[in-house]
């Protein structure tokens, strides 16, 4: 029996104006081009616990009007983010009317299991690893359910399966993406990754962490590594521990994490040696304001605003770039934060910055609240679920006024000469390292 595996990879802003200044605002485009290029994780990872007895292929459709042909397959399985969701559902209605089953799985059908249901032949809610054996079992008996749950049960990184990154056509990607763990011990309302599919945070051993690299350089001679973690640094021991294998790989590399990897010198060099390019850190106001309530559980990121700029300039003087993730429509801020955050860019010498708008996406804590607030403007928008689209109703200012603020802030921040001013303060903060360890 042969499965064809589907991705949804084009991520694009629904709203025409926004797509026309993409072409002039490259802070948008490129980080979508990015996202864009990444094969989807989950898809090659339940690839790798798919028995052998199965034909498996993989596919990425990036636009569904440039879908010709449906991939010749049983069973179709696909999974997509939140924006292209509505696409997914039009696929998986082609299948059916030819008579292949579907399923889907993933962030959007685990939040909204009975919606995706109602497109779907079945649906996997949570961690994928635990129950897509059952499913294949279920699919050659002819008894497939319609939905399948791992709530419940927790699935150890220790039995993560290799990704199938021989599926990939390595001509395709500018990086490929490795898991080193799962989850987030912070919770911030608005946050849509892998919190919602496990109950806690979790690592993978090193070891599987480097084999996983090793399988991607067999195929890639030079790869570029982007850790698909949502906190890649919040375990310091296994911090060190996977900086200290990574640094003999000889890779480069990109993750996401929080601005507390600044507190750690010894850190710092460790991933600057092991191959660290660049860390994304969602900074989202450089207001107290912005950021009260954001964190649910400790008011985290509410306590650290006051250190942000020393923080950045830390870890880019280790030659560690930081891309600044800013989000627009916060509670606690109204038009104002548009130019705090342009001269906080200015002061902090970030080397990268991107912003995005506030987006609810189905699951979320931010979802329920906006809702129960009668904030959102409509409550299945998904292809809006952009991070670029505007769907909710701030709480200080209009949504036209939210709009126009990341359009105008985008255009001053994505300038040449704003991005070049940027490259210099990076390029000054790494020389200025450099000066005090010849010193030393």
């Amino acid at each position: 029996m042969k499965i064809a595996l589907i991705a949804l990879s084009g991520v694009r802003a629904y709203n025409e104006e926004l797509t026309r200044l993409g072409m002039t605002l490259p802070g948008f485009v490129e980080r979508s081009k990015v996202i864009a290029s990444l094969p989807s994780l989950s898809l090659l990872t339940i690839a790798g616990v798919t028995p052998i007895r199965f034909d498996v292929e993989y596919y990425e459709v990036a636009d569904l009007r440039s879908l010709d042909r449906l991939p010749d397959c049983d069973l179709a399985a696909l999974a997509t983010f939140t924006a292209q969701a509505k696409d997914a559902y039009e696929i998986s209605r082609r299948y059916r009317e030819a008579g292949i089953k579907t399923v889907i799985g993933g962030l959007h059908a685990t939040a909204v299991p009975q919606e995706a249901a109602q497109h779907c032949d079945a649906v996997v809610v949570g961690e994928g690893e635990l129950v897509w054996p059952r499913l294949l079992e279920d699919f050659e008996a002819g008894r497939m359910q319609r939905l399948y749950h791992s709530t419940g049960v927790e699935f150890s990184l220790e039995d993560a399966p290799m990704p199938r990154f021989d599926l990939l056509d390595p001509e395709r990607y500018n990086r490929l993406t490795v898991q080193t763990q799962r989850g987030c011990p912070w919770r911030c309302d608005f946050c849509a990754s892998s919190i919602t599919l496990t109950p806690r945070y979790k690592i993978k051993p090193v070891a599987k962490v480097i084999a996983e690299i090793q399988a991607i350089k067999s195929i890639w001679p030079s790869p570029f590594i982007e850790f698909a973690d949502d906190n890649t640094f919040v375990n310091k021991r296994h911090s060190r521990e996977l900086m200290r294998a990574l640094e003999k790989e000889h890779v480069p590399w990109f993750t996401e994490t929080d601005i507390s990897v600044a507190d750690d010198p010894e850190l710092l060099r460790m991933m600057r040696e092991a191959g660290c390019r660049q860390i994304l850190i969602g900074l989202e106001s450089p207001t107290a304001s912005g950021l009260d309530g954001v964190e649910l559980r400790t008011n985290w990121k509410r306590r650290r605003v006051g250190s942000y700029e020393d923080a950045i300039q830390r870890i880019q003087s280790h030659g560690i770039a930081v891309n600044g993730c800013f989000t627009l429509g916060l509670d606690g801020d109204g038009p104002e934060v548009l130019d705090a955050i342009y001269k906080f860019v200015d002061d902090s010498g970030l080397q990268q910055v991107q912003i995005t708008v506030m987006t609810a996406f189905p699951g979320t804590p931010l979802y329920r609240r906006l809702k129960n607030e009668g904030r959102l403007i409509e409550e299945t928008a998904w292809e809006k679920c952009t991070l670029f689209d505007v769907n909710i109703t701030p709480r200080q200012m209009s949504p036209r006024q939210l709009e126009v603020g990341l359009i105008e802030l985008g255009k001053r921040l994505y300038s040449e000469e704003a991005k070049r001013r940027r490259n210099h303060n990076f390029r000054r903060q790494m020389r200025g390292q450099r000066r005090l360890r010849l010193a030393g």
